[in-house]
């Protein structure tokens, strides 16, 4: 179910590195190099892949934006909350 923007807003006091925006919540990211980016969106993967609930993201060199919605419920739901924490467990591994 898709989450009202109060729930969306009161969810990212946990998620202090995201924002919401055109229905969806982002991220950016800054790496060392291509290798870490890459490395970090080869474990993104598998979680979205785990969790059946992918990002629309992209990467030039060291830099990595992630937007996260849920298309079929047009906007932001808890799949979207779930794999941002994923990706947030992955970052601070």
């Amino acid at each position: 179910m898709k989450l009202t923007e109060a729930q969306i807003k009161d969810r990212l006091e946990d998620f202090p590195d995201w924002e919401y925006e055109d229905n969806a919540i982002h991220t950016s990211l800054e790496f060392e190099n291509f290798r870490e980016v890459f490395s970090t969106m080869t474990r993104i993967a598998f979680e979205a892949e785990r969790l059946q609930h992918h990002p629309d993201w992209s990467n030039v060199y060291n830099e990595l934006s992630i937007t996260l919605t849920t298309h079929d419920h047009g906007g932001v739901t808890e799949n979207d909350f779930e794999l941002a924490a994923a990706i947030e467990d992955i970052l601070n591994a």
